[in-house]
């Protein structure tokens, strides 16, 4: 399997247009993604921005007949947003930890995260997870998260993870601590946009809403 990502910001006062025109050409997109056999695609939404996420079986290419498809149907749509990342292609993958893949998303609980890097911190953010992924030493996490993967564009961070419901357990005191500790650390070289952190440092964001799924 492979994973995909994109990212827009919405034109100022377009979002109420760009979901209409979204579920205008929902049928067809979702007739679309069917046929190439694209799976778990959702939009995400906070504030401006708009992150969508998809996977595809592994080595999968669209022919060219189907990236004018893509096309036509973006047509439709793009009048309301203009790309944070580049087209037809992926954002620089920051993080990953894939664990084991839940096919049934019935007791998932989904979690998408939105940040801004201050400018000049990108290999630093890059170079802190990459520590978290040499840590595993190439186990597979069993859980409770599956999926997730954190991806970069445009100075922006956009986070994705699927959250097996049945294995979450309340957070330790110790984890705790060491959860302050790295988001404070963290606070040094990014601003947040979702409200993940709000409980940290009192500030008030909005929360990451999906306008969309297509399993």
């Amino acid at each position: 399997m492979e994973r995909h990502s994109f990212a827009m910001e919405l034109k100022e006062g377009k979002k109420n247009d760009y979901r209409r025109k979204l579920g205008e050409i929902w049928p067809e997109l979702t007739a679309f993604l069917d046929q190439e056999k694209v799976h778990n695609f959702s939009i995400w939404n906070c504030d401006s921005l708009i992150f969508g996420y998809y996977e595809t079986d592994e080595n999968h290419e669209f022919s060219e007949e189907k990236k004018n498809q893509i096309q036509a149907l973006t047509a439709k749509i793009e009048d309301t947003f203009t790309w944070i990342s580049t087209p037809g292609e992926n954002m620089r993958l920051m993080y990953h930890n894939f664990g084991v893949v839940r096919e049934n998303k019935e007791l998932i609980r989904h979690r998408m995260f939105m940040t801004k890097l201050k400018p000049g911190c990108e290999e630093e953010y890059k170079a802190r997870h990459d520590g978290l992924v040499a840590a595993r030493e190439g186990k597979i996490d069993p859980g409770p998260d599956s999926n997730f993967s954190i991806w970069n564009a445009g100075g922006y961070i956009f986070g994705y993870d699927e959250i097996d419901t049945t294995m979450e357990t309340e957070e330790t005191p110790e984890a705790h601590e060491a959860t302050v500790a790295w988001e404070t650390r963290q606070l040094g070289i990014m601003d947040w946009i979702t409200n993940d952190c709000d409980w940290l440092t009192g500030e008030i964001h909005s929360a990451s809403v999906r306008l969309a799924w297509h399993n």
